[in-house]
């Protein structure tokens, strides 16, 4: 009995465990404080660790026994935060407080964040007039993360228990694009090594490498030195003073919830043999090697890095190649000790120089690297060769006029990722005031600079081409985020769920503001059928023959050519009129959504951390500070003006000869692909079950489009005249409309499943058929 008691529970331990989950939740947290009362009057640290289900549960001696075990004490803690629409914290409350504060159609979301700053980037994608991200911007540590994400950022350097044939179809793959000619030059070098006489070890070097390289799967590089050293990583030690756990368990209220069993167990620990010192820096081989074979070998494994990283599904190759430029090359020939790995022997991790078990995996889209998603960062050199080809080639000489303006188009794409990613980072560290201001500018600065550049050359040209292609992206936006973004979220979406549920009350808000919108930008244009003259390009009559039919061809109306007096007493102030009236619809939706009636958007916030408890936003690591992310909206924004540039000075060729229509043109391509960051944010969203978010995200940008971009083209035209009038053509007003009634029909239910998606989809791609065979516009 004395044995029991002295290494085993203590009795204050044992109160706690018998506790609910509800109860421990309540009591070991003050919202107000943002600290458990243990911590209160004492730094911050981080409560982390889990069982330990290996150990079997086997209780852990007090402290002082730590200095001659491994051990790990680790009391374990659950946080929950719940966040109104403002963004501060409220007490949690009962489940029945909701029933009388809930209107009908209003769903519950509850969402589950690490820290401050990723609640408070949850909240803001909840927002009206936010735009919506879905990345982190803060550290996720990797302990964290699915084994899926962590195979991602291994470093080769683990063997670890896996299933299944090394023959696939990626690594076959391998071996016909890398490992047939990265072998041969293997072989190359190899008879020159042999003909030096002193780099005869490195020739037999190269002949092995050869062979691994041919087919690197499933087998491990080791240094021999280390080879008969004990590779398996010893459990972590940690030590917490006496004192502070009296402090987490005497308290009776704020006991931690979970506790892990005192552990007594024995671990040896093998003594590292001593480490001999190398002559490796000392010999003539090794500088025969140096000069002669290792610069070839630079040459083609950097060419094979760099060839193999911009697939991105291809990284694990890159990485391989990598290694063994900086590491396996530059270790003495004797010491390269190359074996094929056996997976049923295997049953634990253990570390060697290199491992690489698949040359593809498709899983890294999910790759990062400092919170940028690698497709981004993969296309950021495209930003630099268009600008210095943009700016040097005038003649074409490289280029042509097409070409150019393909690769300046699609440098559009990771510069709003950029921008986007600015924006979340900076709202996500600051109050709502600054996010709105931020949002509100520089949400909209892709497509403005578009615009804005495109209506400059038009008019320095004397031509009203440019004022049409800019009437067709705008249209084109406002269809793509109406039609194709909710259409292509439902359908992905509604594949994985069978049917998903959405907030039909903050829907209904955003079909609101849609159909005022609309009815306020196209106002102009039914103003101008109303009181416009009628032309007509070709009229027929034979004098005298009245049984022949008087007829026109290609009628339309003209605004040009009205009475100057109109245009000036009666358009221009109409067009200024809705220019206020729209910006000030914006701001009425934003006061209803986010303080009125916030309610709407009933979202709970949950910060907490599957392995502990997080006290405050302080052990958050943000990937960007505030004025990292400010100097890259400007340095982003800078490249985005260049980059629009060069699209509309190469898109003039396309434009005079394509035989593809100019609407076609607007509003696909010039409209929808700088919206390709947030089409992804939007299938994310869908995948995750979250399609609110899905079908906001297009209803956010249609929104700013239309209340916020539009006024300030009136704006930018008020001061600069460029010769813009706000009259559309007949085919972007009725598609315009059509489509926002379509889209008010389907968000009238609250759910969605993918046959309603691709209904969208479809409709999209009837509209894009139609423009694709309508006559260029006139002044083209």
């Amino acid at each position: 009995m004395a044995l029991r008691k002295s290494s085993f529970v203590p009795e204050d331990l044992e109160k706690p465990r018998t506790r609910s989950v509800l109860e421990s939740t309540e009591n070991c947290f003050d919202p107000e404080n943002h600290h458990p009362p243990w911590l209160q009057g004492r730094p911050e640290r981080l409560c982390i660790g889990a069982q330990h289900p290996e150990l079997n549960g086997v209780a852990t001696p007090s402290p002082d026994a730590c200095s001659q075990h491994f051990c790990h004490f680790t009391p374990k803690c659950f946080l929950t935060v719940h966040r109104g629409a403002n963004g501060t914290s409220v007490r949690s409350t009962p489940s029945h407080f909701g029933e009388d504060g809930w209107h009908e159609g209003t769903t519950k979301t509850t969402i589950r964040v690490e820290n401050e700053v990723e609640a408070q980037r949850e909240a803001n994608n909840y927002r009206f007039g936010f735009r919506k991200w879905k990345g982190n911007v803060t550290e996720r540590p990797i302990e964290d993360r699915s084994d899926i994400v962590k195979e991602l950022y291994t470093d080769l350097s683990l063997v670890r228990p896996r299933e299944g044939s090394a023959i696939t179809v990626g690594n076959i793959a391998y071996v016909f694009l890398f490992g047939w000619w990265i072998s041969l030059f293997y072989i190359l070098i190899c008879p020159l090594m042999f003909l030096t006489i002193l780099g005869a070890p490195y020739g037999k070097l190269c002949l092995k490498m050869a062979l691994y390289l041919l087919w690197p799967f499933r087998k491990a590089i080791e240094k021999v030195s280390d080879a008969d050293k004990p590779n398996m990583k010893p459990t972590n030690c940690e030590r917490i003073s006496s004192q502070k756990d009296d402090d987490l368990v005497g308290d009776g209220d704020c006991a931690p919830l979970l506790v892990s069993s005192p552990i007594l167990t024995e671990i040896p620990v093998p003594l590292l043999p001593q480490k001999r010192t190398s002559d490796y820096w000392c010999r003539v081989s090794t500088y025969v090697w140096l000069l002669l074979g290792y610069p070839v070998l630079v040459v083609v494994h950097f060419l094979a890095c760099v060839l193999s990283w911009l697939p991105v599904f291809s990284i694990p190759v890159a990485k391989m190649n990598f290694r063994i430029l900086t590491t396996v090359l530059l270790m003495a020939p004797e010491e390269v000790h190359i074996k094929k790995q056996e997976m049923q022997n295997l049953l634990c991790e253990i570390r060697v120089t290199l491992y690489c078990c698949q040359a593809f995996n498709m899983y890294y889209y999910k790759y990062t690297i400092q919170g940028i998603n690698i497709f981004a960062l993969n296309l950021l050199p495209l930003v630099f060769m268009t600008l210095v080809l943009g700016y040097t080639d005038h003649d074409h000489i490289y280029l042509n006029s097409e070409t150019m303006f393909a690769i300046a188009i699609t440098s559009i794409i990771p510069l709003s990722y950029y921008i986007g990613m600015g924006i979340a980072s900076i709202s996500a560290q600051s109050n709502f005031a600054v996010g709105a201001v931020v949002n509100a500018t520089f949400g909209s600065i892709t497509e403005i600079t578009f615009y804005i550049t495109a209506l400059l050359r038009g008019h320095h040209a004397g031509t009203k081409c440019y004022e049409e292609i800019v009437k067709a992206a705008l249209t084109g936006t406002l269809l793509g985020c109406i039609l194709f973004i909710p259409g292509i979220c439902m359908t992905i979406g509604g594949i994985k769920h069978s049917e998903q549920r959405f907030n039909s009350r903050s829907a209904g808000v955003s079909s609101a503001l849609l159909f005022i919108s609309v009815g306020g930008v196209f106002a102009p244009t039914l103003f101008s059928k109303t009181f416009g003259n009628l032309v007509c390009e070709s009229c027929s009559n034979i004098p005298g023959n009245a049984s022949v039919p008087f007829t026109c061809k290609d009628c339309h109306y003209d605004m040009s050519q009205a009475d100057p007096h109109l245009v000036l007493t009666h358009i221009e102030p109409l067009v200024y009129t809705i220019s206020v009236l729209l910006p000030a619809s914006y701001l009425i939706g934003l006061i209803f959504t986010l303080k009125t009636h916030s309610h709407i958007y009933d979202i709970h916030i949950s910060e907490g951390h599957p392995h502990g408890c997080l006290s405050s936003a302080s052990h958050a690591v943000v990937h960007w500070s505030r004025w990292k992310a400010l100097a890259v909206l400007i340095v982003a924004t800078a490249l985005m003006a260049c980059c629009a540039d060069l699209c509309t000075e190469n898109i003039e060729p396309i434009l005079s000869h394509s035989s593809i229509s100019q609407y076609f043109i607007g509003v696909t391509v010039l409209a929808m692909v700088p919206e390709l960051p947030e089409i992804v944010n939007g299938i994310q969203f869908a995948l995750q079950n979250n399609i609110s978010l899905s079908l906001e995200v297009g209803s956010c940008i249609a929104v700013q489009v239309t209340m916020i971009q539009i006024p300030l083209l009136i704006l930018f035209n008020a001061f600069y005249d460029v010769g813009f009038i706000l009259v559309f053509s007949d085919i972007h007003l009725w598609a315009s409309i059509f489509s926002v009634i379509l889209v008010n029909y389907i968000f009238m239910d609250g759910k969605c499943d993918y046959f309603q998606g691709t209904a969208l989809v479809v409709v999209y791609l009837i509209l894009l058929a139609l423009y694709f065979f309508a006559p260029s516009p006139r002044s083209c």
